[in-house]
């Protein structure tokens, strides 16, 4: 007898569970079916084949995991879980027909490398190929992670091991029909959507520490961690986009390619509408406190005034500073921040062209690439209107004052890095009329500051809440 029994779940699959159960006969293992209220003739399947069966009826995967898990009777050391659309490849069976307990007496669990197909073709790149799923652990010792409402994965402590060669297909022939994928993945981005509010309440956490460098499902847990961080509705378009381009899904084909935007693109941007949708309709079933009406409006009439403060102060005292008019000959020469951080900027430049190998020169005012170009440094290219505009949103946001502080010291370097490297490029590449060089740069630096903003009230406002 073989040291593993078998446990699969079932939902009408008479078109799947054949294929299944052939290709692990010839082990002779135990297999237990954990069914959800079939129609059709999976459990006639169930009976020829002579294998033990239960009914639960469903809410998600990993609840249904847990109950098969707890509830069949299994009496072998290990346990393979399958879903009913996997098969075993020829090479994982040998695999498995040679398995001897005592060469793994100090693993717990084993990752098989499964290979995907979609509407009869392998998806082979987009990340979807190797991938590595926890199917074969220790009974007793792994569980399954009900901290996960839609994607299901087992967890077992100590050390795992990786079966890169021999293969778990996995082919969903209803699929082929994209009505069934699209009613499928619909009621997913339901599960979807209600986990990660869960999530960003501070209602669900994961159980697994995420880790770049650990085992694949650490590494999953690491990559979902960042995935939640993103802006919603923008996050579909960059995964989408990194899967076609860098993890070269186009090289899929036109049936790939299909499979890459479906799934990595329009599921989850439904999901992102949906969560929109889930807190939209809380907010509206529990009134906002009249004291976070007024924290909102205390917010808004400060960073206004601050903000006006700060404008108006530095418009003001740059004409104390130009000759002519309100000029203050002891305050120019003492202290003039403006044509301060104006020197910073031009020998940050100058120094960062040098490094590159091109001679300058500068003064007060002007930068020079020899052999290229002159820029001058007007009052409008130091930046002050967007560093008042952060100190004023620093003072007047209700947070943490270190979160505060270093927001305002990593966007303020951030910008004046930015600043600088746009002058070496003009310094070294511009012509005169060729762009508008100032409309475009605010473009950029009004994207990324509302981007690092509204993350920086979505992190607070879901910290303060928790």
């Amino acid at each position: 007898m073989k040291p593993f029994s078998f446990v699969i779940l079932t939902f009408n699959e008479e078109l799947h569970l054949p294929r299944l159960l052939q290709s692990i006969q010839s082990l002779d293992a135990p297999v237990f079916v954990l069914d959800s209220g079939s129609t059709d003739a999976t459990r006639e399947i169930c009976k020829k084949y002579q294998v033990k069966t239960a009914s639960h009826s469903f809410e998600n995967h990993p609840k249904q995991w847990d109950f098969a898990l707890k509830n069949f009777e299994i009496k072998t050391p290990w346990v393979i879980c399958l879903d009913a659309d996997q098969e075993v490849s020829p090479e994982l069976l040998l695999r498995l027909q040679n398995f001897e307990e005592q060469q793994f007496k100090d693993v717990n669990g084993i990752y098989f490398n499964r290979k995907n197909y979609f509407k009869g073709k392998w998806i082979k790149h987009g990340g979807y190929y190797p991938f590595y799923l926890l199917k074969m652990f220790r009974y007793g010792s792994g569980f399954s992670d009900l901290n996960e409402n839609m994607d299901h994965r087992f967890i077992v402590p100590g050390k795992t091991k990786i079966w890169e060669k021999g293969h778990l297909r996995e082919e969903n022939l209803k699929e082929n029909r994209i009505s069934f994928w699209i009613e499928k993945h619909n009621r997913y981005s339901n599960l979807s959507a209600q986990e990660e509010v869960e999530r960003l309440q501070k209602l669900r956490q994961q159980t697994l520490k995420p880790k770049l460098g650990g085992t694949p499902d650490e590494r999953t847990a690491w990559l979902k961690n960042l995935w939640w961080k993103l802006p919603r509705y923008w996050r579909p378009c960059l995964y989408f986009f990194y899967r076609l381009i860098f993890q070269l899904g186009f090289l899929d084909g036109k049936t790939g390619i299909l499979f890459h935007f479906l799934q990595g693109f329009w599921f989850r941007l439904i999901v992102d509408v949906k969560i929109d949708e889930l807190l939209q309709q809380q907010k509206m079933n529990a009134p906002e406190p009249v004291s976070s009406r007024n924290t909102a409006l205390k917010f808004a009439f400060r960073l206004i005034l601050w903000f006006a403060f700060f404008y108006g102060f530095n418009l003001f005292y740059n004409g104390l500073m130009a000759p002519g008019g309100n000029y203050n000959a002891f305050l120019a020469r003492h202290f003039n921040y403006i044509q301060a951080l104006r020197n910073f900027l031009l020998r940050a430049s100058s120094t960062g062209l040098s490094w590159l190998g091109y001679s300058t020169k500068t003064n007060n005012f002007e930068l020079l690439a020899v052999s290229h170009n002159k820029i001058s440094l007007a009052y409008d290219c130091l930046g002050l209107g967007v560093m008042s505009f952060l100190t004023a949103f620093a003072i007047s946001f209700p947070a943490r004052l270190k979160s505060k502080l270093m927001l305002l010291l990593g966007c303020v370097i951030g910008f004046q890095l930015l600043n600088i490297l746009r002058f070496m490029v003009l310094a070294l590449y511009w012509k005169s009329g060729a762009i508008n060089h100032h409309t475009v740069f605010n473009l950029l630096i009004y994207a990324l500051v509302t981007i690092t903003l509204y993350l920086f009230i979505e992190k607070s406002t879901v910290k303060e809440a928790s």
